[in-house]
């Protein structure tokens, strides 16, 4: 029957290294996480809680939602953004997107291109 099944044999006594040398893929796997996964995401939200921090009276904002205004009023946690003409609509600070630049709400409404910067889809024909 050991033609199906492998005897097996007792091994002999490893040296410490080579305990070592099997935790060397972990330690490599967690490595690769750290830089490609976990410090990338730090620095996006470092980066947008400065953003949120630095929001103030006429700026320009789109939220996570993709609603686009302007912000009227700032409180702690909540920004009034105005999205038309006296509609005015209350969001939490953290789900604010983007600052965009001066001049993207007129443009927007009234249905202009959107400012250089911005405009992508010219280059996109070419």
């Amino acid at each position: 029957m050991d033609f199906f099944i492998q005897s097996a044999n007792a091994q002999g006594v490893m040296d410490g290294g080579a305990d070592l040398m099997g935790l060397a893929p972990l330690v490599l796997i967690f490595v690769v996480f750290y830089f490609l996964l976990i410090r990338p995401q730090t620095k996006r939200q470092k980066e947008h809680r400065e953003m949120v921090s630095a929001i103030a009276v006429g700026n320009e904002v789109v939220t996570a939602g993709g609603v686009l205004g302007k912000v009227v009023k700032v409180s702690d946690q909540f920004v009034i953004i105005e999205i038309a003409d006296g509609v005015e609509v209350t969001a939490q600070k953290h789900t604010l997107g983007a600052v965009m630049p001066k001049g993207t709400v007129k443009s927007a409404r009234s249905g202009k291109a959107a400012p250089k910067q911005l405009d992508d889809s010219k280059d996109a024909k070419k």
